[in-house]
């Protein structure tokens, strides 16, 4: 177990990412919190989920970026090397093909740092997600 030194928490894994303290209220709080490579990233990606899908309510929801509409809908998150993505597994099946340069799991995609981040990709990803995956 490792404990943050920060605040007291103990966690499974060494230097996990977590929140000390109290979690960010708004998606801009959350962002601001954020390192400024990951801020111009992360504000690239909400604008274009913003834009996709106008209508779904901005909140967070497990200490992530939320995009809700009787349900979560897509959430992201920053990490040390990337930007987490989770419009869960049925997205990532059916987007597999325009996602195969970026690492991918059942629910998550990872943008990294080092590339440009397919924001026209990202839109579409949310208005699928949105459409309930129609």
């Amino acid at each position: 177990m490792w404990e943050c030194p920060k605040c007291g928490r103990t966690f499974k894994n060494t230097n996990q990412d977590h929140y000390c303290g109290e979690a960010p209220k708004t998606i801009g709080e959350y962002i601001d919190r954020q390192s400024e490579q990951a801020q111009s990233y992360l504000r690239q990606i909400n604008e274009a989920i913003r834009s996709a899908i106008p209508e779904a309510e901005e909140k967070i929801s497990w200490s992530m970026p939320t995009y809700w509409k009787s349900h979560n809908l897509i959430q992201f998150a920053a990490f040390k090397k990337h930007i987490g993505l989770y419009p869960g597994p049925e997205a990532i099946e059916v987007f597999a093909e325009r996602l195969k340069e970026y690492k991918t799991s059942k629910g998550a995609i990872q943008f990294p740092y080092d590339k440009p981040v397919p924001l026209e990709l990202i839109g579409e990803i949310a208005k699928w997600c949105e459409k309930g995956g129609v």
